[in-house]
């Protein structure tokens, strides 16, 4: 696409109005609101003998991408990562397809880059899928700002003449400036870091054991696709589901509802019965009142576990005997 070819570095906001970010760690890609930082700034390499081919190289040095490690176990999308790779390969190559105004960005292999929203771990998350659901269509879309453009003037490789946009602020966000050394923080990071760095180093209670759980009550059509949900969340230090269920009802005000959660392969709900995630590892959980549509839907999926299990220790004494 021509703005790419004229642009030395960009800024991706995506369909949730946050911004491609390259992580501190050097190596996670995420999504945040403030666009200033210079994380958020990916230099433009066109790649040689293509036209319509380019790799984005973060303010670490290191180019965006598509790697083949799952996000999460049994969904579809791979992580996009910052490497910085001996050998220049097609990972880190992505095709611009522009879509009206906006872009989405191709991976050689025709998954697409992907903002995603939704509860943790999804939310602000970047994978690069094939979005096969009409609510995530729009997640594969960018709105592109150019930071720098290529000088006119550039008759030699190895010296271009860099002239920086002045563009208004958008009222979401507020830009100080936007210069920003590869490798290093800007001036608005190191605040925040070592602003962070003393808040922790005074009187910061230490870390609290047990485990992190998001929760929300849904609704009659359990709509919770958006960043509009909101969702709570507290320590849990139990192990057992029913403390688990007790501690929600006092937490939500909610006597009467089921715990369920998402199943990682479809994304449907079911009822949380068995036990908990070991290594007190994070959950995420929908609380479904028994007033509510949803409730239904539940039962009948308890019911059809409940004659599978049934069916299966049938199956396993009739072996055995």
């Amino acid at each position: 696409m021509e703005i790419f070819q004229k642009a030395k570095a960009v800024r991706l906001r995506s369909h949730h109005d946050k911004y491609l970010v390259a992580d501190e760690d050097e190596e996670s890609v995420t999504q945040e609101r403030n666009g200033s930082a210079g994380a958020a700034k990916w230099t433009v390499e066109i790649i040689p003998g293509s036209t319509n081919l380019i790799r984005l190289k973060s303010a670490y040095g290191k180019y965006l991408t598509a790697s083949n490690k799952p996000f999460l176990l049994g969904a579809t999308g791979k992580k996009v990562l910052q490497t910085n790779p001996s050998r220049l390969d097609s990972s880190l190559a992505w095709e611009p397809i522009r879509d009206s105004a906006l872009v989405k960005l191709k991976t050689r292999y025709g998954n697409f880059l992907r903002g995603n929203g939704g509860l943790p771990p999804w939310r602000n998350s970047v994978t690069h899928d094939i979005p096969h659901r009409s609510a995530t269509q729009e997640w594969v879309l960018w709105h592109v700002d150019v930071v720098e453009i290529l000088s006119a003037n550039a008759n030699s490789d190895h010296h271009h003449q860099h002239l920086q946009l002045q563009q208004p602020p958008s009222p979401l966000h507020h830009s100080d400036s936007l210069d920003f050394t590869p490798g290093s923080p800007s001036r608005s990071d190191r605040f925040f870091r070592q602003e962070s760095t003393d808040s922790l180093a005074v009187g910061s209670p230490p870390k609290s054991e047990g485990r992190v759980i998001y929760y929300h009550v849904a609704d009659d059509d359990d709509d919770v696709e958006d960043d509009s949900v909101e969702v709570s969340s507290f320590t849990f230090k139990g192990n057992g589901v029913e403390e688990l269920t007790m501690r929600l009802k006092e937490e939500s005000n909610v006597e009467d509802v089921i715990v369920c959660t998402r199943s990682p392969l479809n994304g449907k709900l079911f009822p949380l019965r068995l036990q908990l995630p070991p290594n007190n590892a994070d959950m995420t959980v929908v609380l479904v009142p028994k007033s509510s549509k949803s409730e239904f839907l539940l039962v009948l999926v308890s019911v059809q576990i409940v004659a599978l299990s049934l069916t299966f220790e049938v199956v396993l004494c009739f072996y055995l005997m």
